[in-house]
């Protein structure tokens, strides 16, 4: 027997309004944001955020912050119902969020990193850093970090796009969260 699939209308979605999201419980992950110089990255990872329920976007460095036409584009109203905070350096916010129990984790390639899959029970609550498009996360920043996840690359690129890697992550924190 065929299946038929009918495309949901958006009314059809049961959607939260922006009041009903902010007053919802949500999952104990906050994304920092540190120098990504993309406004389009910044929207999509706001997004994604919103989408996958996540408590926080903070942005450091010159990440720019909303209301901004090119943030809002890839957003798509996320910016207001996901909160946020800036602080000029990622160390403002970090050590406060350590100091509160908060798992800090970097999101990178590099020597001693577990595979992004392999989040713990213990690691939350966390904080994902997500760093530069080009040159990632800083290293005086990943040396903040108690943990960093890596996402396995099996191409010729050594990277993905911040916005596309925040979405993975982000998604297999919530899995993991959601099945203990």
């Amino acid at each position: 027997m065929m299946r038929i699939f009918n495309k949901l209308r958006g009314d059809e979605m049961s959607r939260l309004s922006v009041e009903e999201y902010i007053e919802k419980d949500k999952y104990p992950v906050t994304v920092l944001l540190h120098n990504i110089r993309s406004m389009y990255n910044v929207g999509s990872v706001f997004r994604t955020a919103d989408a996958a329920g996540i408590e926080k976007v903070i942005i450091t460095g010159y990440t720019a912050t909303p209301p901004r036409k090119e943030i809002d584009k890839t957003a798509l109203g996320a910016q207001e119902s996901v909160e946020w905070e800036y602080y000029a350096h990622p160390e403002d916010v970090l050590g406060t969020l350590k100091d509160s129990g908060v798992t800090i984790c970097g999101l990178e390639i590099a020597e001693n990193s577990r595979p992004y899959n392999d989040i713990r029970k213990e690691d939350f609550p966390l904080c994902l850093i997500l760093g530069n498009e080009i040159d990632g996360i800083d290293g005086d920043v990943l040396r903040l970090c108690d943990h960093v996840f890596e996402i396995p690359q099996y191409g010729t690129k050594h990277s993905l796009n911040v916005s596309v890697a925040a979405g993975i992550a982000l998604y297999e924190m919530v899995k993991t969260f959601t099945n203990q």
